[in-house]
């Protein structure tokens, strides 16, 4: 299991400063989730990244707009070896892409599209977002329940990792629900949650995603890597 820290572009992200923290830190390896930005803003997001010590890209959260040439710019300068996506539900996916990236390309599980079958068998496999996942088990008992009848059926590629709060984060206005997921990580605690799942939901690609700087990002990969160990060491200990 690989742990990213990860460029993010939403609210409260300042995906800017990060390129501070990434020169002074000289990380060579992170996800990034362009998801929010312009094709304008993406320019300077690229160019930024051309000029840090970025060597590696291993996750890319694909944004509908985005020209196959990006995903070249990933691919081909940057070794990245997951494109994750939305549903065609939610979000078209362009044919372009699939010319070349179809089996670099996974379907997350989001709050208005959850996993189909269906669709899953077209791409390289799940992208699963752990916090939307946990979301749906406190809430939406038959949602879970379908999802991970459906996971164990297909290859988790990659997965995002975000905090659950211990009272509802906010409320989604469209919807009208309570949700727990948050991309603001407050204390280490509210990643707990993740000792709850098999150590198979984990892929070798699994990226932050938090609005957090890079610094407390890789203090939560630590974090999660020590009750990993731990479990690994006593899941062994029980087998031998």
């Amino acid at each position: 299991m690989n742990i990213y820290p990860a460029i993010t572009t939403g609210n409260n992200s300042n995906w800017r400063d990060k390129f501070r923290e990434i020169d002074y830190l000289r990380i060579e390896e992170v996800a990034v989730f362009p998801t929010l930005l312009e094709k304008s803003d993406r320019k300077n997001l690229y160019q930024l990244i051309k000029e840090s010590s970025i060597k590696k890209i291993p996750i890319v959260h694909l944004r509908t707009d985005m020209d196959i040439e990006e995903l070249d710019f990933f691919a081909k300068k940057y070794d990245t070896q997951i494109f994750n996506t939305h549903s065609s539900k939610e979000f078209p996916i362009s044919e372009k892409w699939l010319r070349d990236y179809r089996e670099l390309i996974s379907i997350e599980n989001t709050h208005n599209t959850p996993f189909e079958e269906s669709e899953l068998n077209k791409y390289g496999g799940i992208c699963l977002d752990f916090s939307h996942l946990e979301n749906s088990r406190i809430l939406e008992t038959e949602r879970y329940n379908k999802e991970v009848e459906i996971i164990s059926k297909f290859k988790i590629r990659c997965n995002h990792i975000s905090a659950i709060k211990e009272d509802f984060s906010f409320i989604d206005a469209e919807k009208r629900k309570l949700r727990y997921d948050s991309h603001d990580l407050g204390n280490h605690t509210e990643l707990d949650y993740l000792k709850n799942y098999p150590v198979n939901y984990f892929s070798d690609f699994c990226a932050m995603e938090l609005s957090n700087n890079l610094i407390e990002q890789i203090e939560a990969i630590a974090y999660i890597n020590s009750f990993m160990e731990n479990r690994d060491s006593f899941i062994k200990t029980m087998i031998e």
